[in-house]
């Protein structure tokens, strides 16, 4: 199975959930994040704005603001498949962009260098336990963790995780997956 097929089924598969159980599980994977030495000892997150069947972001992002914490989010530049980061302070501060995402709007933020984000939080479809990624298919994030030097997490519903997926040269594994059954330390 190709990857286009892969992320149709494995977004079936999180439609699938219903409404009860989603917002358990995320409460569930919520506090292992916030319980873990990542989030702890990290002052300066990134962390994407989810929609979904993703994982809902909007409340790691409000705890982030309320322990003090630096939240940055990215906008996608297609033009040159760019990651660029920004401090979010405000929900107000962000604008739908393509594929009914949200993006921070850059003339109301600031950009944040890689090298100040200490803990990268990285979405995705589907995941094994060595902590690679199934993406969205833009290869954004691959091209971003190819020189970013801090902690990366990804956060997934045991139903993303899986036996194998294609791996190519280029894919970066994550260091870290929580699940509401707990955490995948993988090695990379």
């Amino acid at each position: 199975m190709g990857k286009k097929e892969l992320r149709n089924l494995q977004l079936q598969i999180l439609k699938s959930i219903d409404h009860i159980a989603f917002q358990q599980k995320c409460f569930q994977i919520e506090q292992l994040l916030f319980q873990s030495p990542e989030w702890k000892n990290s002052t300066t997150i990134a962390v994407t704005i989810s929609k979904l069947p993703e994982i809902n972001t909007w409340n790691i992002i409000k705890r982030g603001w309320e322990e003090g914490k630096t939240v940055v989010v990215p906008k996608c530049f297609p033009e040159n498949r760019e990651l660029v980061f920004y401090e979010l302070l405000d929900f107000h501060q962000l604008e739908p962009s393509y594929f009914d995402l949200y993006e921070p709007a850059p003339d109301k933020s600031a950009v944040v260098h890689n090298d100040a984000i200490e803990l990268m939080i990285v979405p995705g479809l589907a995941y094994t336990e060595k902590g690679y990624r199934l993406g969205f298919g833009g290869g954004y994030y691959d091209r971003l963790l190819s020189s970013y030097p801090g902690l990366t997490m990804s956060l997934a519903f045991v139903e993303q995780m899986v036996d194998t997926l294609p791996i190519e040269s280029f894919d970066i594994p994550v260091g870290t997956i929580l699940t509401e059954k707990g955490r995948i330390d993988c090695g990379s």
